[in-house]
């Protein structure tokens, strides 16, 4: 375990053919130089090189390193944010700390942020959720966050002992799938969605998040001796759901499946549950129609999405099988039937089987599925499906009924505020979540 609060490379731009970016305020070069202003970059061989406003030349080396100095901060353009999602979209983004230029062996260069991990974890706080979010909710996220990076971290010094974090199994019959982090060899984590969001000091910006990230500095949730893998998504629906269906098939046993409601759900088992529960509004913590509180909560890139903890999306089944064909490279003719053949407790398929006129396939899990099944991605694989034929007996439109917005493992974010916002504190909300884990100040 750590014993010091680390630097960690952050990933904000990889594999660009040129990035643009600004110093705001002066930053030194590896020969000592201070330099300020507007730059780009671009690979030239094996190096980067570093031009000026003026366009002249300014670096050129393997590596670029531009120490940040007091009060400076860098600026870089045309950051993506919610990759592959409905509401990605590219920003200018501003961070403190060093920023690294590496070269990439295909001619692209990839930009790095060299920041103080209790730095990081303030944006991403507040990237993550609005600062106007319950404190005890955002302390908790802060040690879930912490937590999380810390243990991504350990697994990756312990190579022989690491869990897998992405792979899967394709055969004819079966596309079973899960996506980790392992491409991830130049830096530590990545800047969006697919680590955990990191949006820069633009963000950062609130006492209530900087509080939360001061009073649990060090702060880690911890299990048998090793610091939790804290998995966390928006919405899990009213039950949370198994690490194992989600990820490889390793039982976490601080990441099982809880009711997360006042009161309790029995877990998913049958397609008859999956329909009773996924059609109805049960009680539940992140079962939050109170549009001012969500206001309050979310960060407005979120707020655009209107359905969290039930949702509805319909399909004509052209529509569907062109984006079947484009997603998963299989023709399947026409499009004959979406039928769960095996479900988490919390009502997430982990295998869908997928029949057409030419082709029946398997896919899971959870993610492929989402994957499969939208231009970007469906909001969780917690669904039911139902089938509008037409007059020639063929379908003719697939009507899905979901719920929750993620995978659903671990902190149910709206769950964990709304129970915030009724009183729990970040304690009993971090026990709720992971059962057996407990608190443990490492630094």
């Amino acid at each position: 375990m750590i014993s010091q609060e680390p630097k960690i490379r952050v990933g904000i731009l990889d594999c660009s053919e040129e990035i643009r970016g600004r110093m705001n305020g002066m930053f030194r070069s590896p020969k000592g130089e201070l330099l300020s202003g507007g730059f780009t970059a671009i690979a030239r061989g094996r190096k980067v090189v570093l031009a000026g406003e003026d366009g002249r030349d300014i670096l050129e080396d393997g590596e670029i390193r531009l120490a940040g100095q007091a009060g400076s901060a860098f600026t870089l353009f045309g950051v993506t944010i919610g990759g592959g999602f409905h509401w990605a979209r590219d920003e200018g983004q501003t961070f403190r700390g060093d920023l690294v230029l590496v070269p990439n062996e295909n001619g692209t260069v990839t930009a790095i942020n060299v920041i103080p991990l209790e730095d990081y974890i303030c944006s991403v706080v507040s990237s993550e959720m609005s600062g106007e979010a319950p404190l005890e909710f955002l302390k908790a996220h802060a040690v879930v966050s912490r937590s999380w990076l810390a243990a991504m971290l350990d697994a990756r010094d312990r190579p022989r002992e690491r869990i897998v974090h992405s792979g899967g199994v394709k055969t004819r019959e079966e596309n079973i799938r899960w996506y980790g982090r392992e491409d991830h060899n130049r830096f530590d984590v990545c800047a969006d969605d697919h680590c955990q969001r990191y949006h820069g000091i633009e963000r950062k910006m609130n006492e209530r998040a900087a509080d939360a990230v001061a009073g649990t500095r060090g702060l880690f949730l911890v299990y048998r001796g090793r610091i939790c893998d804290t998995r966390f998504s928006k919405a899990c629906g009213g039950i949370t759901e198994n690490f194992e269906n989600a990820w490889e098939d390793v039982h976490v046993p601080y990441l099982s499946s809880i009711p997360d409601a006042p009161v309790r759900h029995r877990p998913i088992r049958t397609e008859k549950d999956a329909g009773r529960w996924l059609l109805s509004e049960p009680p539940a913590y992140c079962n939050a129609p109170d549009i001012e509180f969500l206001t309050r909560v979310l960060p407005s890139i979120d707020l655009e999405t209107k359905d969290f903890f039930r949702w509805r999306i319909e399909y004509e089944r052209e529509d569907l099988e062109i984006i079947l064909r484009e997603k998963s490279g299989i023709d399947f003719g026409t499009l004959e039937s979406l039928v769960p053949i095996e479900r988490g407790p919390s009502g997430r398929i982990v295998r869908l089987m997928i029949s057409g006129s030419k082709k029946t396939a398997i896919v899971g899990k959870e993610l492929e599925i989402r994957r499969w099944l939208s231009k970007s991605h469906l909001y969780s694989s917690a669904f039911v499906v139902s089938v509008v034929h037409g007059s020639d007996g063929k379908p003719a439109r697939f009507i899905l009924h979901g719920g929750g917005w993620g995978h659903g493992v671990g902190l149910c974010q709206i769950g964990a505020a709304c129970m915030a916002e009724r009183g729990f504190t970040a304690q009993e909300i971090l026990r709720h979540y992971f059962k057996g884990a407990r608190l443990k100040k490492l630094y």
